[in-house]
């Protein structure tokens, strides 16, 4: 499997660290060809920064186009042993549970204020939309959801109230 590494070698050098896709990870490790380290994106810089202020972690960042942590995440866990998947699952759980109250706060906040909001300026501003940006593709689509959802609650509210004047 030396060409895997851009090499003209028949092997591939003992301890040399490779980016190979997922499919072929699968392989490889399961046939006990390789180790496996777990990715930066869940390691234990992210998970400290994720334990000490969840909401400032950009997720969006960490895995590249689309920012699809979670999924990510859901994908390295098969590869790992049962005891080190509870644990990354246990982190990407408390993790998403800290950071969803926020997200919907911001979607109803923003869905109350109108399309055309900007989020105010000054510091609380910059630092919600810098939490919006930093989400994962995941937390963007509850993001959605939430806002469009606390939209239709407000005309319903309002079209239900003029009904009764």
């Amino acid at each position: 499997m030396g060409h895997l590494g851009g090499g003209t070698e028949r092997d591939i050098a003992a301890l040399s660290k490779l980016q190979i896709p997922m499919w072929l990870a699968y392989i490889i490790i399961y046939s006990d060809w390789a180790d496996f380290n777990i990715p930066t994106p869940f390691g234990l810089k992210v998970r400290n920064a994720l334990k000490a202020e969840a909401c400032s972690v950009r997720l969006s960042s960490l895995v590249g186009a689309g920012g699809l942590w979670y999924g990510f995440g859901k994908m390295i866990m098969d590869m790992l042993s049962e005891e080190q998947a509870s644990e990354m699952s246990e982190m990407m759980t408390k993790a998403f549970k800290a950071r969803v109250v926020e997200l919907v706060d911001q979607a109803q906040h923003f869905a109350a204020i109108g399309a055309g909001g900007s989020g105010g300026g000054g510091p609380s501003g910059d630092v919600a939309q810098a939490f919006r940006e930093g989400l994962d593709a995941t937390e963007r689509e509850i993001f959605s959801l939430a806002q469009d959802s606390a939209k239709r609650m407000k005309k319903w509210y309002e079209e239900s109230d003029k009904a009764k004047q």
